[in-house]
């Protein structure tokens, strides 16, 4: 075939594996992507193992470079083979999410997913299906004309040519049996990684996955073909059979669906005394808040800032359209404390609420702390609310079980993590398929700097160290130890459970996203992760396990039994003398965040006598801000003079001895100084926070 007939030849990648296909694909989305752009491609498609995790991230990344993003999915068959199913509409797109979510949730879970081919019958619309190559796929004539009947004219015999000699040996009873039957070809290359000089390192991610060393033979193995061709490299490969390469461009033209980010979708709340969202909203709060004023407001004080700030929060949440929300939060948090099970007393911006307070979802008194609402719900920019709630760690479960009985178990899933292969433990999984000695690979792993805060990568690792350069040059195993690792960190080795994020849909969640299931867990998973979960149009709803609370739980219940006296928690006075003395001497040991060696120096040395000392030093000790702890300390000591950078600050920084500590404070700063609204001042905030000078 001449060089200008193959330009005539529009092909598009159908069958593409990325790192999603955990352990097993070698390409992450966001590459994919600007890899197909490189070579001209008008379209691709990702159709990962049994999952669509990087459906969203895939689609948005393509749609950013002018790509058409196809969906689909590799499906493992019931009898070991497999097919892969390619989205057309947005039916095709809910019918497939139902596909995967059914096979997760009926099945083990994991890795393990089976699906029966005949099922598929009353799914098929939308979908278009590959008959997944000539090695796994499907070959039997009894299972051809069953796709061919289950999806019509959407059924596509699909040839690989991979060097294969399986494929080889089965293409021509294939091609005999489409003709015979008047079923299309499609050429595909079964991809998996980018380039021709990724396969010795793709071999060993395979091995890593499967915990096997790259010098058995009876493993599963990729060729070096399977990566991702260009067009004119598949239409050379197929020139004999050009409607097979034709067919694919044919197919991307019968897909016409783009998965697109959606503002979340809140489940509606049923209010018993038949109320709308907005006036239940109106009396629980107007309730709550005299109940807290009554009990926890110092008596004499004006009750009417409370009031005013209610009547302004409630316009706010009213605007932005979050009635609903703040009563789903507030009716799970009262829940748990009805049953005896330990909620803290709020943290993160939510303390600034006011209606959070009223309603039992926070403990703190907004007012009496000097908290900013707007640094929870900007008016000036609609995002989210994000309550950080923390419930005994023993008993979350308890109250996500709840929350799932009331919604539906099919409307409420927590959020998939993926776990990466970083530096360290690819050096180390890579030296084990390498059948490296153990100690030299374990010298190489503990040269590079572990924090996991903050994680350095390998080649930061290499860049920063001149031993570990020279070690990684040492010899020619070694520096191919380096290289594979190098090129496979990163990828992701498996799927796991995020430690606090819960979603609750307004309908069965396949229809806004597929679900997962964890095998040590009954409960769905979103396969959608933290970050996409919510473009997809699901709200996120944070449930944190916290073993302080119930470490506080078991102590006021001790007190009870050995002295019959009953404490609330909520009353304790936050001036108590004795206590002082106890943290200004460091013994702290199970006091939430001041337990650690350094903090402990830093209480001796500080000597906190009241309760907003150490909100602040909190608030410090953590890097950058740290450095200001020895002049807070001079300060509130009186060897130093406070600088308060200009006589109208003075008022906000004089409760910090001069240090600007909290976002708060950036806030009223920007307002007093610069006439920023609040809402404009969290603007600026969040900027500082980020580091966006412009």
């Amino acid at each position: 075939m001449s060089t200008e007939s193959l330009q005539d030849v529009s092909f598009v990648h159908l069958h593409v594996h990325s790192a999603y296909s955990l352990a097993e694909g070698a390409i992450h989305p966001k590459e994919l992507v600007k890899l197909a752009k490189a070579q001209g491609a008008q379209a691709i498609a990702v159709t990962d193992t049994n999952n669509m995790f990087g459906a969203l991230e895939f689609a948005m990344a393509a749609k950013g470079v002018g790509l058409q993003p196809i969906l689909g999915s590799q499906l493992t068959l019931s009898d070991g083979k497999q097919i892969v199913l390619i989205v057309q509409d947005e039916q095709g797109y809910r019918n497939l999410s139902k596909i995967l979510s059914d096979a997760y949730m009926g099945g083990e879970g994991g890795k393990d997913v089976k699906v029966v081919l005949s099922d598929l019958k009353g799914l098929s619309n939308g979908l278009i299906c590959l008959s997944g190559g000539p090695v796994k796929g499907l070959i039997d004539e009894a299972d051809i004309l069953k796709a061919k009947e289950i999806f019509g004219d959407r059924f596509y015999i699909e040839l690989q040519r991979h060097g294969l000699a399986e494929e080889d040996r089965n293409e021509g009873p294939l091609i005999d049996l489409a003709y015979q039957h008047d079923i299309p070809l499609v050429a595909a290359n079964d991809v998996y990684f980018s380039a021709r000089k990724m396969h010795e390192a793709h071999d060993a991610l395979l091995c890593i996955s499967e915990g096997r060393y790259v010098t058995e033979d009876d493993r599963r193995k990729a060729t070096p073909e399977h990566y991702l061709k260009s067009a004119e490299e598949m239409a050379e490969l197929f020139q004999d059979i050009p409607e097979a390469i034709q067919n694919t461009s044919y197919i991307a033209q019968r897909c016409h669906f783009l998965l697109e980010s959606i503002d979340p979708i809140l489940p509606p709340f049923e209010t018993e005394s038949g109320r709308s969202e907005i006036e239940e909203l109106r009396v629980q709060s107007k309730e709550g808040l005299d109940w807290r004023i009554e009990n926890f407001v110092t008596e004499g004080t004006d009750p009417a800032p409370y009031y005013e700030r209610l009547g302004y929060e409630l316009g706010i949440i009213e605007q932005m359209g979050f009635p609903g929300y703040f009563l789903i939060v507030s009716d799970f948090i009262k829940w748990a404390k009805e049953h005896d099970i330990p909620v803290g007393p709020g943290r993160g911006s939510g303390a600034g609420s006011v209606v959070a307070w009223a309603l039992k979802i926070t403990d703190l008194d907004p007012l009496e702390l000097n908290l900013l609402f707007e640094r929870f719900l900007n008016p000036e920019r609609i995002s989210m609310p994000d309550f950080d709630i923390d419930f005994c760690q023993d008993r979350r479960d308890e109250v996500i079980k709840y929350v799932q009985d009331k919604y539906g178990h099919d409307h409420v899933a927590q959020i998939i993590t993926f776990g990466k292969l970083q530096a360290r433990a690819v050096v180390r999984d890579v030296g084990r398929v390498l059948q490296m000695p153990y100690g030299a690979v374990d010298r190489i792993a503990k040269m590079i700097p572990n924090n996991p805060a903050n994680p350095t990568t390998l080649e930061e690792a290499l860049e920063q160290d001149p031993d570990l350069r020279a070690e990684a040059d040492k010899d020619e195993v070694t520096q191919k130890l380096v290289d594979i690792a190098l090129k496979l960190e990163g990828l992701y080795r498996h799927a796991s459970t995020h430690a606090a994020g819960v979603v609750i849909g307004d309908r069965p969640l396949h229809g806004l996203v597929p679900v997962y299931r964890d095998p040590r867990s009954d409960m769905p998973v979103t396969q959608f992760n933290m970050k996409y979960v919510e473009q997809a149009g699901l709200v996120k709803f944070d449930f944190l396990g916290l073993k302080t609370l119930t470490v506080i739980h078991e102590a006021v219940n001790n007190v009870k039994q050995t002295t019959g006296k009953e404490i609330d928690i909520l009353q304790i006075p936050l001036d108590d003398e004795k206590t002082f003395e106890m943290i200004s001497h460091g013994d702290s040991t199970g006091v939430f965040q001041l337990e650690s060696t350094g903090m402990k120096d830093v209480l001796r040395k500080m000597k906190p006598n009241q309760f907003e000392e150490i909100i602040a030093l909190v608030a410090l000790y953590r890097p950058g801000p740290m450095d200001n702890i020895p002049v807070y300390i001079s300060n509130k000591k009186g060897e130093t003079e406070p600088d308060y950078l200009h006589p109208k600050l003075q008022p906000i920084l004089e409760p910090t001895y001069g240090i600007m500590i909290y976002q708060e404070q950036v806030l009223q700063a920007a307002q007093i100084l610069a006439g920023y609204t609040l809402g404009g001042a969290d603007f600026l905030r969040k900027a500082m926070g980020k580091k966006i000078k412009s």
